[in-house]
């Protein structure tokens, strides 16, 4: 055999002896838990977790720029009576893309007060998690 030949035999061996293990430790895994892939497993966890919108939104790290008691600090405006403002879907939109509304007078306004800090985006966060948030923000 030459050198090359040896090198791809190598190759396939560390592949083959690769793939039987992903098999036996994924076999072991649905064997603790039958019936139950991976994700099942992790979205059984999560749900038996729920949280509600106050929980979630100290979750997220709110508190930190809006306060506990939702009256704003030196990093974030005050998030009371945001009726008059938004809209449910309006607001789960503007949670997970915070950017596209700073266009607006009022945002402009903000970015004034609030030079240092930039809300971020929840684009990546469940839109049910979202929901229970702006639902929560909705009723204070």
């Amino acid at each position: 055999m030459t050198k090359p030949q040896i090198w791809v035999a190598a190759f396939l061996g560390l592949f083959l002896l690769l793939f039987v293990l992903q098999r036996a430790v994924k076999k072991d895994e649905q064997e603790s838990n039958p019936g139950m892939g991976p994700m099942m497993q992790q979205q059984q966890s999560n749900s038996s977790k729920e949280l509600s919108g106050e929980e979630l939104f100290g979750s997220f790290g709110c508190v930190n720029c809006h306060g506990s008691d939702l009256a704003g600090t030196k990093l974030g405006p005050p998030l009371k009576n945001l009726t008059q403002f938004w809209g449910r879907d309006n607001l789960i939109n503007y949670l997970r893309n915070p950017n596209s509304f700073m266009s607006s007078d009022r945002f402009k306004e903000y970015r004034k007060q609030y030079t240092k800090q930039m809300m971020p985006s929840f684009g990546n966060k469940n839109v049910k998690d979202l929901g229970k948030i702006a639902d929560y923000l909705l009723m204070q």
